[in-house]
Formats: structure tokens, sequence, C-alpha cells
């Protein structure tokens, strides 16, 4: 039974483990660059990964949930929405780092609209990338970008908060407490 539970969480990992190396089977003579590109795939994770998790810890420990609550919880309006907009907007890291965060924001008690917000900000209206943009290809074009990015990102989480049911939102909420089982 334990076994099977295990499977069941990890069978992406499996099926992932198991096609590479398939594909190192079927492909020998690219191995060595498969397992390079492995390499530095598995390199960046641990680079980047400890400093966010140490960051959600001061975060869980410092920041009272009533505070969150009050800057993105469900009664925080408009300012909740900015707070994920420049939240989202500064953090450093890849995509896949948001979503720790996420959790523990949601476990602090953010409301679903605004973390989806945060997360939508953070895969596309990153500072560097906006400055770079107004450097390279000019104001409009990244101002236009900018409107474009924060009018869509609203619009994706309203729909989210529409399209997914109280009930899964909920349950959601209970996996990020950690109070739902696997």
């Amino acid at each position: 039974m334990k076994l099977r539970r295990l499977v069941k969480r990890y069978f992406a990992a499996i099926v992932a483990v198991a096609g590479f190396v398939g594909f190192l089977l079927a492909f020998p003579d690219l191995a060595p660059k498969a397992g390079a590109s492995l390499w530095g795939q598995v390199k960046t994770v641990l680079l980047v990964i400890p400093p966010i998790f140490l960051l959600l810890g001061l975060l869980d420990a410092w920041v009272p949930r009533e505070t969150l609550m009050k800057f993105m919880g469900p009664g925080s309006g408009i300012k909740g929405a900015v707070l994920g907009f420049v939240l989202g907007s500064v953090a450093a890291g890849p995509l896949y780092g948001a979503f720790p965060v996420a959790a523990v924001l949601m476990k602090k008690g953010a409301s679903f609209s605004n973390i989806a917000i945060f997360i939508g900000a953070w895969s596309t209206t990153k500072v560097p990338m906006f400055v770079f943009e107004m450097k390279s290809l000019g104001y409009r074009f990244a101002l236009s970008r900018l409107a474009i990015d924060v009018v869509g990102i609203v619009v994706i989480a309203l729909a989210l908060v529409a399209a997914v049911p109280k009930a899964e939102r909920d349950r959601i909420y209970e996996k990020a407490r950690g109070d739902g089982a696997s």
C-alpha cells in the first residue's frame, strides 16, 4: 500500500526518468550531451531552490498571518492585487520558484485571485526584463507590453477565480497548509 502511494505521488518523476533512460538507450551517441544538459539543469535548481526556501522560512516566521490577510487576503481589494504584482515583479528566480512562495502566501491567507496575480506577475513582468526591453526595444514597446500583461494577468486571475470551483480552491489551500493528503 505504501509503495502504491509513493508511485502515485512520484508518477511524473518516474515517467520522466524512464523516458530519459529510454532516450539514452535509443540514442547512446547523445548520452554525453544529454547527461551534461541534465547536470546543468540540476545545478541550476540546486543554486535557486535553497535561497528561495530560506526566504520562505523568513517570510513564514516574520510575517504574521493577520498582516498578510490585511494586505493580500480576500478583503484586501486593489491593494492586494497591486502587492501581488509588485512581489511577483521584483522576485528573482525562475517560474518554478514562484510556486513554493505562492504556497506560503496561501498558508498565510492570501486570496486566490491575488495568488494568481502574483504568479502571473512572476512569469511576465520582471523588473530586469522591463529595463532590458526599454533599452533594447524602446519605451513604447516596453510600456505597451507591460500594459497588455497587467490587463491580461488580471483577466486571467478573475477567470481562474470564476472557473475553479470553491471546493477545489479549498482543497488547494488545505494542501498548502499541509492539512490535505498528498
